[in-house]
C-alpha cells in the first residue's frame, strides 16, 4: 500500500519534467507546414523493413510537393535582380506641384524598397552583361504604395506599347536555337528607327555598370504632378547617384565576369555591410501643359528625352538594409507603375499606357491575385478594397458587405477629393505614330557628348555585334541610322564592320 501511494507522484513528476523538456526543446523543434512537430525527417515510413514507402507519410508528401513548387514563374524581363531595404527623405514642400504626401514637408521621411536588375537576361546570368538595368523603388506612403519603376538610362527601345512583345522577343533566345542571335534584333530595330537613341546608349559603357551604386536611375515616362487645386504638370524623374556614375568597358566587364559574375550583388551587399550606404537624389523636370508643343519631338515620346529643362531636388533616399529572405521580399517584390497614390498620374506616354495593365497583369500570373498581400508588397496603411476571395488570401474580412455603395454603418465609400485629374479630348479614335518623330537628333547629341575613349568603345562594341548581321539589307539599314544621327557615328561603324560608305550615305539621305 505505501508502494503503491508513493509510486503516482513519482509517475506525474516525470511526465511533468518530460512535458518541461518538451517545451524547452520546442522552439527548436522541426514542424511541417501547419506547426505539427517532426518525429523523423531522416527516414520515410515504410512497410516494414524491405516495403515501400507509405502515402500515410505526412512529412514526405508534404515535402516533395513543396519542392515541386518552389518556382514560381521567373519574370519574362527583369528576372536577374537584387533588392534592398531604405528611406526616402523629402527635401521640402512641394504641395505647389503635388498633392502626394510623401513630398509634402521638408523631412518627411518613407521607407522604401529598391530591386536593381538586368532586363533580357534570365534569373543566374552573369551580372556583368550588357543590359538595362532595371531601376524600380517602392514607395511605402502614407497614401497607399507608389511604385516609381524605371531603368538606369533615360529614354526606352520603343514608344508604343504594341511593339514591347516582339521587340522582347527579338531580343531573347531563339525559339528553334535557344541562343541570343543580333541576326534577330538587328532585322527588328532595322524597322525601329526610333531605337537609335536607347541603341547608342546600350552599346556605350552604360550599358555595363561598375556597380549598382554607380549608376543613375530614370523614370523613362512623362507623368503628372497634380495639386490640390487640380492643376497639372507633366514632370520627368531622374535619380542621381551620390557615388557619381562608373562603368566598365567591354574588356573590363568580361574580366569581372571570369572572377565574380555576381558582381553587382556583391558590390552593393557588401557595401552596405560596411555601413557604406548608397544614396540617390531624386530630381524632377517639370513642364506646364502648354508647354509640351514647343518642342520639335513629341515630350511624351519615351525614346526622348527634356534637353534643356531644369531639374528640382525633390529629396534624397538611403539604402541600408538587405531582406532578410531574397525569395521573400526581392523575388515576390511586385512593381508596377499604375501603382500610383493621390498626386501622382499618369501621362498619356504610349508606352507607359501599355505598361499600366501589363506590369500588374504580370505580377498577378506570377504571384496570385492576391499579391499585395505577401509583406513586401503590402502598404504600411489600412487596405479597405471589396476585392474577393481568390488563392492566397490572407485578408480578415469581419463584414457581410463586400460591394460598394452601401447603407451599412462602417461600410466604406469613395472620397470625391481623389478623382483624377482631368485631360480636354478631341478628334477620333486612330491607328497612326505620333506626329513630331525626330528619330535620330538626339542619339546624334549623345555620341558628340562621349569623349574620344567612350565613342572608340561604343563602336567597337557595336560593331561586334553588328558585325555578326548576315543580311546586308538589316545591317546597312542599321548603319544608316547611326550615320543620319552622326555622319562620323555612322561612318566609324561602317568602316568597322566592311560596309560601303557611299551605300550607307545613300541610305541615309532617305531617311
Amino acid at each position: 500500500m505505501q508502494l503503491h501511494r508513493y509510486a503516482r507522484p513519482l509517475g506525474a513528476s516525470l511526465l511533468g519534467l518530460a512535458l518541461l523538456a518538451a517545451h524547452a526543446h520546442a522552439q527548436n523543434t522541426l514542424t511541417r507546414a501547419n506547426g505539427a512537430p517532426v518525429g523523423d525527417n531522416q527516414n520515410s515510413q515504410t512497410a516494414g523493413p524491405a516495403g515501400p514507402a507509405l502515402l500515410q507519410d505526412a512529412q514526405l508528401v508534404e515535402k516533395l510537393q513543396h519542392f515541386g513548387r518552389e518556382r514560381i514563374p521567373e519574370r519574362v524581363v527583369h528576372a536577374r535582380g537584387t533588392g534592398v531595404h531604405g528611406q526616402f527623405v523629402s527635401a521640402g514642400d512641394f504641395s505647389e506641384l503635388t498633392a502626394a504626401s510623401l513630398f509634402g514637408a521638408a523631412g518627411k521621411t518613407t521607407p522604401v524598397f529598391v530591386r536593381f536588375s538586368t532586363v533580357i537576361h534570365p534569373s543566374g546570368s552573369p551580372e556583368t552583361l550588357r543590359d538595362p538595368r532595371g531601376f524600380a523603388t517602392k514607395f511605402y506612403t502614407d497614401q497607399g504604395n507608389w511604385d516609381l519603376v524605371g531603368n538606369n538610362l533615360p529614354v526606352f527601345f520603343i514608344r508604343d506599347a504594341i511593339k514591347f512583345p516582339d521587340m522582347v522577343h527579338s531580343l531573347k533566345p531563339s525559339p528553334v536555337t535557344n541562343r541570343q542571335d543580333p541576326n534577330r534584333y538587328f532585322d527588328f530595330f532595322s524597322h525601329v528607327p526610333e531605337a537609335t537613341h536607347m541603341l547608342t546608349w546600350v552599346y556605350s559603357d552604360n550599358g555595363t555598370p561598375a556597380s549598382y551604386r554607380t549608376m543613375d536611375g530614370f523614370g523613362v515616362h512623362a507623368f503628372k504632378f497634380v495639386n490640390a487645386k487640380g492643376e497639372v504638370h507633366y514632370v520627368k524623374f531622374h535619380w542621381k547617384s551620390r557615388q557619381g556614375i562608373r562603368n566598365l568597358s567591354a574588356k573590363e566587364a568580361e574580366a569581372v565576369q571570369g572572377k565574380d559574375f555576381n558582381n553587382l550583388t556583391h558590390d552593393l551587399y557588401d557595401a552596405i555591410a560596411a555601413k557604406n550606404y548608397p544614396a540617390w537624389d531624386l530630381y524632377v523636370q517639370v513642364l506646364k501643359p502648354e508647354q509640351l508643343s514647343g518642342f520639335a519631338f513629341d515630350p511624351q515620346d519615351a525614346t526622348k528625352v527634356w534637353p534643356n529643362v531644369p531639374e528640382t531636388k525633390l529629396g534624397t533616399m538611403t539604402l541600408d538594409r538587405v531582406p532578410a529572405n531574397f525569395f521573400q521580399e526581392t523575388e515576390q517584390a511586385a512593381f508596377a507603375p499604375v501603382r500610383m497614390v493621390p498626386g501622382i498620374e499618369a501621362s498619356e506616354d504610349r508606352l507607359l499606357q501599355g505598361r499600366l495593365f501589363s506590369y500588374a497583369d504580370t505580377q498577378t500570373y506570377r504571384l496570385g491575385v492576391n499579391n499585395q498581400q505577401l509583406p513586401i508588397n503590402r502598404p504600411r496603411v489600412p487596405v479597405r478594397a471589396y476585392h474577393q476571395d481568390g488563392a492566397m488570401n490572407a485578408g480578415a474580412t469581419d463584414s457581410d458587405v463586400n460591394y460598394q455603395p452601401s447603407e451599412t454603418a462602417g461600410a466604406y465609400a469613395d472620397d470625391a477629393r481623389y478623382k483624377a485629374s482631368q485631360l480636354p479630348l478631341s478628334g477620333t479614335t486612330q491607328q497612326q505614330r505620333i506626329a513630331r518623330t525626330m528619330n535620330f537628333e538626339q542619339a546624334g547629341e549623345l555620341y558628340r557628348s562621349l569623349s574620344p575613349q567612350q565613342k572608340s568603345n561604343l563602336i567597337a562594341n557595336l560593331a561586334g555585334d553588328l558585325g555578326q548581321v548576315k543580311d546586308s539589307r538589316v545591317r546597312d539599314t542599321m548603319l544608316s541610322y547611326f550615320y543620319k544621327a552622326d555622319a562620323d557615328y555612322g561612318a566609324r561603324i561602317a568602316k568597322a564592320v566592311g560596309a560601303r560608305p557611299e551605300q550607307i550615305e545613300r541610305l541615309a539621305r532617305a531617311l
